[in-house]
């Protein structure tokens, strides 16, 4: 009988050799991945050009980048697709002034007693030395009193006017003066007619009838 045939395992064992390294192989050949690496590093310049064509540009320093322009939509589309009449300025109405509060103080007027500010324009005048008389009203009362005496219209000086002026007032003074005293004599505050009849009498001077 012949002997059968020896197993795989046998002659694939006999290409190993004893350092355990297979013998198909080169011994100097790089390892597999060592050759993808070299051919992805290794580029062709070529490739590399047209890689960094396809990037992106970036936009040049101190530009704004220009915002993508949208259609209005709506109500707005329909506000630019009509044209519009323009629009009347409205007048410029002032504000309105809000009501004071009730809590404002109010300035109170000083109530003051009867005859107080009478008092004070008596003082005030005696203490004064001018003249109470208008001066063109007084002269021309002069001048029609003149005139209805001689008919003929004279003129008169400024000093003339004013001795005149300062004699009648001196007189009306004293004449209210005595006239006053009648008045507190009749126990009474209010100055009257006869109170101005009485002290021209005492005077010796007598009222013409009028």
């Amino acid at each position: 009988m012949s002997s059968p045939p020896p197993p795989a395992s046998d002659a694939s064992s006999s290409s190993v050799t004893d350092s355990g390294t297979d013998e198909s192989t080169p011994p100097n050949s790089p390892p597999p991945f060592a050759a993808t690496s070299r051919s992805i590093a290794g580029k062709p310049p070529a490739a590399a050009s047209s890689a960094s064509s396809v990037s992106t540009p970036s936009p040049p320093p101190n530009v704004p980048a220009r915002r993508p322009s949208v259609a209005p939509v709506g109500r707005q589309a329909a506000i630019h697709a009509t044209p519009t009449a323009p629009r009347r300025k409205r007048k410029a109405t002032p504000p309105r002034r809000r009501p004071s509060s009730p809590t404002t103080t109010q300035t109170v007027k000083r109530r003051r007693k009867p005859g107080e500010a009478a008092l004070r324009e008596i003082r005030l005048l005696q203490r004064s030395t001018k003249l109470l008389l208008r001066k063109l009203p007084f002269a021309r009362v002069v001048r029609e009193i003149q005139t209805e005496f001689t008919g003929v219209g004279y003129r008169w000086q400024a000093e003339a006017l004013l001795a005149l002026q300062e004699a009648a007032e001196t007189y009306l003074v004293r004449t209210f003066e005595d006239a006053n005293l009648c008045a507190i004599h009749g126990k009474r505050v209010t100055l009257q007619v006869k109170d101005i009849q009485l002290s021209l009498r005492i005077r010796g001077i007598r009222p013409t009838a009028s």
